[in-house]
């Protein structure tokens, strides 16, 4: 089989593996499509403080169970599904309680073990989720990157009463502006990002306003429109966000951090307790693909609106380069296998 392997930083290769056979417990899956994240950019680039090499990369991949392991039914052969990039242990605290995206084992595909951007992928059968027929192939390989967005989401429980400030145009403030407000409910959102282009995209997927704050003060833009941020999620995360954001906010209002930097950010305990404003943070997914799939087949979600390109996964170079060099024009590159 072909698999896109990233055998050391800059370093990518297309190479002949054997197919992987499915271990006790594990199915294995006929990859069709896979797209393409920021986290791939950043393991080949080396700048993945998790990523061992060499390393198949790719975590979100849609395809067809054509093998299983021992314990699993047969009947599941032919089933159309996507994977859940999260391997957990199931038994330590965070499993315990919900939460086996912050495993105190994890392992997370694409990343800790070889992922998606390949032919063949084995991986725990709880992992692999069944997609209904009604959901085409391409929508279907949106899921994972939708699930980023449910995860914060059902941390923070957006509500009507919610004004909205979002950080970032990117995927990831995309998805949640759509689960804001398809899923939500939510009346008011505004948008934020220093590229016109990307906040197009954030109208187009249902912002009310967008500022751009690389020309304009994102607090007097605010105050103009005389809104106060009662939930703000940061789908930029650059470390002068959560300040701003802890300035910007209303009383009693939610803030949800939905990435990270390595590097050092000032905040002030005295202006987060006298608002007594409550911050939250979210890695990954915590069994958030039956709930996308869910959303997806009940239409209040529109992933075909994110896909902007396709191509053949041998011009996956092309594809990753035009993903992080065409931030105006390009939202997510999907790869046919």
């Amino acid at each position: 089989m072909k698999s896109v392997t990233i055998q050391q930083p800059e370093k990518l290769v297309i190479e002949e593996r054997a197919i992987p056979q499915p271990l006790p417990g594990e199915v294995r899956i006929r990859v069709t499509c896979a797209g393409i994240c920021g986290s791939d950019v950043h393991i080949y680039r080396g700048h993945n403080p998790f990523a061992r090499y060499p390393r198949v990369i790719g975590h979100e991949f849609f395809g067809h169970i054509d093998a299983v392991g021992e314990g699993i039914e047969k009947t599941r052969i032919g089933e159309r599904v996507v994977g859940d990039p999260v391997v957990s242990c199931g038994h330590c605290y965070p499993c315990a309680v919900g939460r086996p995206n912050v495993c105190a084992e994890l392992q997370v595909i694409g990343v800790h073990r070889d992922g998606g951007f390949s032919e063949y992928i084995t991986l725990p059968a709880q992992n692999a989720h069944v997609v209904p027929d009604s959901i085409p192939d391409n929508e279907a390989t949106m899921v994972e990157p939708f699930t980023i967005a449910a995860n914060i989401c059902s941390q923070m429980k957006p509500c009507t009463l919610d004004t909205v400030l979002i950080y970032g145009a990117g995927p990831m403030g995309l998805t949640s502006i759509q689960a804001l407000r398809g899923v939500y409910g939510v009346k008011e959102i505004v948008v934020a990002d220093r590229i016109d282009e990307r906040l197009s995209m954030a109208k187009a997927n249902g912002a009310d306003w967008v500022i751009n704050n690389a020309k304009s003060d994102l607090k007097n833009e605010l105050d103009a429109l005389g809104i106060r941020p009662t939930l703000i999620i940061d789908a930029a995360c650059h470390p002068s966000i959560l300040p701003e954001a802890i300035t910007l906010a209303s009383p009693a209002a939610r803030i949800g951090i939905m990435g990270f930097s390595s590097e050092p950010c000032v905040i002030s305990q005295q202006a987060i307790t006298s608002k007594e404003l409550t911050i939250y943070s979210s890695r990954l997914n915590s069994n958030r693909f039956p709930m996308v799939i869910n959303w997806m087949t009940e239409k209040k979600i529109q992933p075909e609106k994110l896909i902007t390109h396709q191509l053949a996964y041998t011009q996956v170079l092309e594809a990753m380069e035009l993903f992080e060099k065409d931030q105006r024009k390009c939202c997510k590159v999907l790869l046919k296998f």
